[in-house]
């Protein structure tokens, strides 16, 4: 009763998918390729800037609405 077969549903809330997934996610990143972009995550050129600063400035005028 421990295990659930592979091919039974386990319907919303799904266990083994959750722990499938949480285990790949943390394999990932302890990885040397996960470290990498966690390591540049956020890093943005100057047009993706730009593009952010004008986003920024709609969403302000759209907030003041």
């Amino acid at each position: 009763m421990g295990t659930t077969p592979r091919n039974e549903n386990e319907g919303e809330g799904n266990k083994t998918a959750d722990r499938n997934y949480r285990e790949a996610t943390q394999k990932f990143v302890e990885s040397e390729r996960g470290k990498a972009q966690i390591e540049k995550a956020g890093d943005v050129d100057e047009n993706e800037e730009r593009d952010i600063e004008q986003a920024e400035e709609e969403a302000k005028r759209h907030a003041k609405e």
